[in-house]
């Protein structure tokens, strides 16, 4: 990081438009970012061009962090909002209902006889999720939003948002289900 040795002292010099602090920020930021991007988008392509973006916004909006909370935080609220901003814009929304049929599977799937998966394995199954499925899914298990707080940032019903996270959860378990026979017939 150079010249610059805290965190406070690179938000300073980005807010000042310091190149070097928005380099910095940058290079101490855009891993993590970018594995939020990755969990909200289908692709690397997608989630670069999020991350890129995202970082323009925080570059825009630096100047409003009023080093109160977390600026990791911050910094992930602003990449969330645009990702989800431009699913919005693309109206991914619409038929939201109707647009994939039900998926069958029981939901009550025993979870403890399940082979391990590394975090990387889940998460690859989590972004080949449906895209519908996958905001939500992502907004509810790893952002801890409620299902109102999904359905106002999707501008969709509270319902829409609980069957979405059902239908999420009940594809990853036909994967997974899936999954354990073939090991089963590798044997």
């Amino acid at each position: 990081m150079s010249v610059f040795k805290e965190i406070n002292d690179i938000i300073s010099g980005c807010q000042k438009g310091e190149r070097s602090a928005q380099k910095a920020l940058y290079e101490l930021f855009a891993p993590k970012m970018f594995g939020v991007c990755l969990r909200y988008t289908g692709n690397r392509e997608e989630a670069e061009d999020f991350l890129q973006d995202g970082f323009i916004r925080v570059f825009e909006k630096i100047g409003d962090f009023r080093f109160e909370g977390s600026f990791e935080g911050w910094m992930r609220r602003i990449m969330v909002n645009l990702i989800i901003e431009s699913y919005r814009k693309a109206r991914i929304k619409t038929e939201m209902k109707n647009e994939f049929p039900d998926i069958e599977g029981d939901e009550d799937t025993n979870h403890s006889e399940e082979k391990g998966y590394s975090l990387n394995e889940l998460l690859s199954l989590v972004q080949k999720l449906p895209e519908k499925y996958r905001l939500v899914f992502n907004m509810y298990v790893i952002d801890e939003l409620t299902h109102e707080e999904i359905a106002r940032k999707l501008n969709i019903s509270p319902g829409t948002s609980k069957s979405n996270l059902s239908r999420a959860r009940k594809w990853l378990q036909q994967r997974i289900s899936e999954d354990r026979k073939l090991e089963t017939i590798k044997l």
